[in-house]
């Protein structure tokens, strides 16, 4: 089922939404923006400042059920005994939160595993925030969590970010300590008596406009450190309204995690190329 309107004057696409679908939340067409469900004379467009033209059609189709929590398959990177890696979707959270308990990663992963006489219990050994989407990394036994924890330090954890701006130069290091305001759930940059170490390295990909596509690995893994270095830097995350502003998604992916197993001497690396959604964003 899906809506079709005709557009009688020259706007943005986000502005017409909101304009034409009255009584619609404004969180609510934005997420049908994101997940692909808004359709320009036939074409997928996410892009929340899309322009149209007068006798555009523009098409409104219901939200897929796949991205409802009960009936979502995560795709299964890499499964063994001890660790299990997803692809993780963007607008999905990796764990519970105190508003949102049943559709996350965590409990998703569990119901599609778990068998009507074997229940599968997995513990997160890291986050990513809700609109991050790629490679995610989960335990099986709390054993399992610590001792991948305990060697944290030396995993390779690779990012593509595409930020607003173009970074001169194309490559760096942000080496700028992060304190949470609590408070405002954001994180301050610089130094401060209760502010921790974070190294973000960089490096540019590719620039299209006024956008770039960088490459970013983390030598520390502070909770929103790639977007606060990069808003601080001066070139925020796309779709970043916390340290930037609104988009389609946010501009940030996890690539690629490689972690070593101290048990065993063996490194595990496991990837995930970008989704076309977050490519949309410097095509």
């Amino acid at each position: 089922m899906s809506d079709k309107l005709r557009v009688r004057e020259a706007t943005g696409l986000l502005t017409f939404l909101n304009t034409q679908l009255k009584g619609w939340a404004r969180n609510k067409i934005k997420q049908r923006l994101k997940t692909g469900c808004v359709l320009v004379n036939g074409q997928l467009v996410r892009q929340h400042d899309y322009p149209l033209k007068a006798e555009d059609e523009v098409e409104i189709r219901a939200a897929a059920k796949n991205m409802q929590g009960k009936n979502l398959q995560l795709e299964i990177l890499y499964s063994d005994r001890d660790l299990i890696a997803i692809n993780k979707p963007a607008g999905l959270l990796s764990v519970a939160s105190a508003d949102e308990n049943k559709r996350h990663a965590l409990a998703i992963l569990r119901s599609q595993l778990s068998r009507s006489k074997r229940a599968v219990n997995l513990w997160p050994v890291h986050r990513l925030d809700r609109d991050t989407s790629g490679v995610l990394l989960f335990a099986t036994s709390r054993e399992i969590r610590e001792e991948v924890n305990a060697g944290w330090s030396s995993a390779e954890k690779v990012y593509l970010a595409v930020v607003d701006g173009c970074p001169k130069p194309g490559q760096g290091t942000i080496d700028q300590p992060l304190r949470m305001d609590a408070e405002k759930y954001q994180m301050h940059v610089g130094p401060h008596p209760e502010a921790k170490k974070a190294i973000t390295h960089f490096c540019t990909q590719r620039t299209v406009n006024d956008r770039a596509l960088l490459e970013v690995r983390l030598e520390t893994g502070r909770q929103h450190q790639i977007r606060a270095h990069l808003a601080w830097l001066g070139y925020p995350v796309i779709g970043d309204p916390r340290y930037g502003t609104d988009g389609p998604r946010m501009g940030l992916h996890a690539l690629r995690l490689s972690i070593m197993r101290s048990k065993t001497g063996k490194r595990l690396t496991f990837e995930t190329p970008a989704p076309d959604d977050f490519l949309d964003l410097i095509r």
